[in-house]
């Protein structure tokens, strides 16, 4: 069935044409993702969909009592409201139906409205309204239901419109970036609730894990043409590498054949006749293909480092807290080079309050923050940059520094460093407030590259980046050689660029994870429950193969090292063995694939077996 119909649809800011001739339709169950580069005209088509601006031609056509939710970045709610009083005062026909049937009991007399309220009610499942809106709440960090919308912070009241949107249950529901301001647990909730609840979907979102588990369709725009792609994220990937490859080879046959025209052109007499003429406009047509050229603008950026010391940066017994929320507990940690972890954990655990500690914005409690003479921080906040009025995207980043050296003397300019971040050089002329938000982001991000850092350290980097930009990001980390450290809710984003995970666990304690994202969730979910450890322990007594003893003074330094080191890698052969052993369930391997997966397993379970050896002979020393 179909819901909406976009007919035609153009737009254009002046001179600048954003799209024309956008014609596809929203049919029921779509789960569509919509993207696209930052500053091509993203949001703008999505606000002309979800009827929040008007096209410059063509039209957007509902089907009749269809019902429609817009989850915009910035919602408006009413900042006198209480969290619970927003969700009663919400458009909301389940509200209506709870409304009508109160006022049908007031009203005993009316057999025939109580008969209709209560048949309402049973249709939209409203009697336990107060349940679903409560869980929730709970689930995206709204417990305080007394709390006023005006002491809320950005993200919560994102997460507010998000719980009265879902409540709403409506047929078609618009979102334009609703990962932001989640933890990955509110995303992967969000995930499986969009799996179990039967929404229409039509959404903005940078999350590429979110595009894999939620859409079973794409909808790219790119260079104002609409492409679609019929499956998921994956699918999508595959089939625009098939048509980036078939276009290229459709310009090169195009070019030869304009040479070959050309010649032609060039021969014929002024008067033609009309099977020449016809020969000509295609001519002209062929002239556009040959001379079409895709605008990737691929990244390797090969940046020469200022030298890293022996120090780096050290914490010993650092605690910091915020009256009863504990961030830090005598916590020690001494980084070493090129090491890249990524910071996960919930929201108000502190993620970058630690940041700002080891830049030396907050001042901790107890203990000492020791940082090497040779680093230089670049420190990437989710605040973002301070624009000044009328500044231009080229004087923004020259305040920062006119060049950074790259690898066999050579230089890169800041004109260049902003071309290969996506902005041309017409661009780079354009005012600041001209710039899309994820724009200003991309502009902010080679800011802090341009000044050439040692030690990254991005807060929440991926906000508002689109797709194309991550790519190039990504790049440019896999090749940083010096440390890195970032705080994302981007999955994918965490699972390609980092080594290890520092785990916000609350209360003080941060878990320190050897692997990534998808390798933490694998660890978590095969953990037995706590209740089942502690019975075993019981049973079993002081075992010497519980791999979380601690290390005590009894160890030398060099071998409390060498037996932290040993457990983290015991963790990681660990999920490497459970892997590999998966890989045997493929019955489509051949035998040199068997034979390739069974050596490397044999090498892997030999780690294991040495470093049980080597964990056992330390752990008789702490006894």
């Amino acid at each position: 069935m179909n819901y909406v119909s976009i007919e035609n649809i153009a737009k254009s800011f002046g001179e600048r044409v954003l799209f024309k001739n956008i014609s596809f339709g929203i049919n029921e169950g779509q789960k569509i993702g919509f993207v696209a580069k930052n500053g091509t005209g993203k949001t703008s088509l999505l606000n002309i969909v979800a009827g929040g601006e008007h096209p410059d031609e063509g039209q957007v056509v509902y089907r009749k009592d269809l019902k429609v939710a817009f989850l915009p970045q910035e919602p408006d709610l009413d900042p006198t409201l209480t969290i619970e009083q927003t969700i009663f005062a919400a458009d909301n026909e389940i509200l209506r139906a709870l409304s009508a049937y109160d006022k049908a009991l007031k009203n005993p007399d009316d057999a025939d409205a109580y008969q209709k309220a209560f048949e309402r009610m049973e249709v939209l499942n409203a009697w336990d309204f107060e349940t679903q809106y409560k869980q929730i709440l709970f689930k995206l960090k709204l417990e305080n239901l007394d709390q006023k919308v005006a002491m809320l912070s950005g993200g919560q009241k994102k997460r507010l419109a998000l719980a009265n949107i879902l409540l709403s249950k409506p047929d078609l529901l618009y979102l334009d970036e609703p990962t932001n301001h989640l933890d990955l647990e509110m995303i992967e909730w969000l995930e499986e609730y969009f799996a179990k609840e039967n929404f229409t979907l039509f959404m903005v979102t940078h999350d590429r894990y979110f595009l894999e588990n939620v859409c079973n369709e794409i909808v790219e725009l790119e260079d104002g043409q609409l492409y679609t792609y019929k499956g998921n994220y994956a699918y999508y990937l595959d089939n625009k590498e098939a048509r980036v490859t078939n276009e290229q080879i459709n310009t090169n046959k195009a070019k030869q054949l304009y040479k070959n025209e050309l010649a032609w052109m060039r021969k014929q007499p002024k008067a033609r006749t009309t099977k020449s003429k016809s020969r000509i406009d295609d001519f002209y047509e062929i002239k556009e293909r040959a001379h079409k050229r895709r605008n990737d603008h691929a990244i390797e950026l090969e940046i020469n480092m200022e030298r890293m010391g022996s120090k780096i940066l050290e914490l010993h017994k650092v605690s910091h807290s915020f009256e009863d929320l504990v961030i830090l507990d005598k916590y020690e940690y001494v980084f070493k080079k090129g090491e890249r972890i990524g910071i996960i954990g919930k929201n108000g655990t502190g993620k970058s309050t630690f940041l700002n500690m080891l830049t030396g914005a907050i001042v901790p409690d107890q203990g000492k923050i020791i940082l090497g003479e040779t680093i230089k921080f670049g420190y990437y906040t989710q605040k973002g940059i301070t624009i000044k009025e009328g500044q231009k995207v080229i004087d923004v980043i020259k305040e920062f520094g006119e060049y950074i050296p790259l690898k066999k003397g050579r230089q890169i300019s800041a004109q260049q460093l902003l071309e290969r971040f996506l902005f041309d050089r017409k661009k780079q002329y354009d005012f600041v407030e001209k710039l899309s938000g994820g724009e200003r982001k991309r502009l902010y991000l080679c800011t802090v590259l341009i000044q050439n850092p040692n030690f990254l350290i991005l807060d929440e980097p991926t906000n508002d980046l689109d797709i194309v930009t991550l790519n190039v990001l990504e790049n440019f980390l896999l090749d940083f050689p010096g440390c890195l450290l970032v705080v994302s809710h981007d999955r994918y984003f965490m699972d390609k660029i980092v080594d290890h995970l520092f785990v916000f666990k609350g209360n003080g304690v941060i878990e320190d994870f050897p692997g990534n994202y998808t390798d933490y969730r694998i660890y978590e979910s095969s953990k037995i429950p706590e209740a089942t450890v502690v019975q075993k322990e019981a049973t079993v007594g002081n075992t010497k193969s519980n791999w979380k003893k601690e290390a005590t003074p009894s160890l030398s330094y060099k071998e409390q090292k060498e037996f932290s080191r040993i457990e983290r890698d015991l963790k990681k052969w660990e999920l490497k063995k459970t892997e590999l052993e998966k890989v045997f369930l493929d019955t489509s391997l051949s035998q040199e694939q068997i034979n390739e997966a069974s050596l490397e397993l044999q090498e892997v379970i030999k780690n294991i077996e040495e470093g049980e050896i080597r964990w056992l002979e330390l752990s008789e020393k702490m006894e």
